[in-house]
């Protein structure tokens, strides 16, 4: 860390952050508890900031307009002289126009899924989708129904494709695609970070704009990802980030997009950041956070600055990305650069939207490298809409 990074937290870490990482390592022993059934149809951060409980809080929130579960890491197989970069993400959409029929045929939500395998020694990236409709009742209950996502813990199934948890506590993703097949577990090795202010992330100049947000960084991974015809068993190193949002307003007026990292450092600290972006390339808004062994520092509004130092245009979408960035942080400046280039996402088959999500390296002020995971780029190919 510079000098910079290490005074800003000198100075703000010891009043700010301890009582979050308290917080954060409470509501993750809660266990049992559960959060009121009781939600208000228009929220902000200043009506409602409902403290996160958990189990009950890794399951889907019915309620709220938005949702998704999102996976990635990468696998350090023995048998091969690079890493595998994946991911996978469920996503809820709640259908306003079905919410009052008595049917059980209707499709109160939409289920989507994306999964993707990034192959760094051939720099290609494989990726397929899924969609189907949920009639909101409990898992299993509906014959009619294609997907369903439960309530009081992390289960999710979409057609052939899961997010389930385990009787031994570990995740377990299973995806068949189209030329790769993913079969992983996640263990918990931290405590659940928190993001923004105890769970409550903001997403804009107003407090309307906001998501619930945390993340479990650090998860080890086991099991093995199939890739045209040849498996590949996660060895020792390989490592994974989940993050679960649920909101009724993500994206301010005038954002197009988001730039988001986040990034399991090799010192098993945890450095998330990212920038709600206009049409012309500034930040509406940003956030982030930087977790070190007992020390948890959320950056307050304007200490994450993004700042493109290079571009790669997809062939496919003429989209241009910054796949090289310098982004500065209390903590410290980082460089970012994918590992690779082409892992732009054509997701408009389910979502309708064209993304960038693919493995990046981090480097320090010092450029040594210090951290692995994953970029994600919105709003380039044309403006997003949730």
């Amino acid at each position: 860390m510079n000098h910079y990074g290490a005074l800003i937290l000198s100075r703000r870490i010891a009043l700010q952050t301890l009582a979050s990482w308290v917080g954060a390592t409470g509501l993750a022993q809660a266990g049992q508890d559960s959060r009121a059934s009781s939600e208000k149809s228009t929220r902000s951060t200043e009506s409602l900031q409902l403290p996160l409980r958990f189990p009950r809080d890794f399951g889907t929130h019915p309620n709220f307009q938005t949702e998704w579960w999102y996976i990635t890491g990468y696998v350090q197989a023995d048998d091969a002289p690079a890493a595998l970069g994946f991911q996978v993400t469920f996503f809820r959409s709640k259908v306003a126009s079905t919410q009052q029929s008595g049917s059980t045929l209707a499709a109160k939500h939409l289920l989507f899924a994306h999964a993707a395998v990034s192959d760094v020694t051939s720099k290609t990236l494989t990726s397929d989708q899924r969609i189907a409709r949920w009639s909101g009742m409990p898992a299993g209950s509906n014959p009619a129904d294609q997907a369903w996502a439960q309530t009081n813990e992390t289960g999710l199934l979409l057609q052939d494709w899961s997010l389930m948890r385990q009787s031994d506590g570990r995740l377990r993703a299973q995806v068949q695609g189209k030329n790769f097949a993913l079969d992983l577990y996640f263990s918990d090795s931290q405590p659940v970070l928190l993001q923004g202010k105890n769970g409550v992330s903001r997403k804009g100049p107003s407090p309307e704009h906001f998501s619930y947000y945390y993340s479990l960084p650090q998860m080890a991974v086991q099991g093995q990802i199939r890739l045209q015809g040849r498996s590949r068993a996660a060895g020792v190193g390989s490592l994974a980030w989940l993050d679960h949002e649920w909101s009724d307003a993500l994206l301010p007026p005038g954002a197009v997009g988001w730039d988001w990292i986040g990034i399991n450092m090799l010192d098993g600290s945890a450095l998330t950041a990212f920038q709600l972006r206009d049409k012309a390339g500034g930040a509406v808004w940003d956030g982030g956070s930087y977790r070190a062994a007992s020390t948890l520092y959320t950056f307050a509004r304007g200490e994450a600055v993004f700042q493109p130092t290079q571009w790669w245009k997809s062939p496919r979408s003429q989209a241009r990305y910054p796949v090289h960035w310098l982004v500065r942080t209390p903590a410290d400046f980082y460089t970012v650069k994918a590992v690779f280039e082409a892992q732009e996402l054509d997701s408009r088959n389910s979502t309708g939207a064209i993304y960038w999500e693919g493995l990046c390296e981090v480097f320090d002020s010092n450029q040594r490298l210090v951290g692995r995971g994953y970029l994600e780029m919105t709003g380039y190919a044309s403006p997003l809409r949730l």
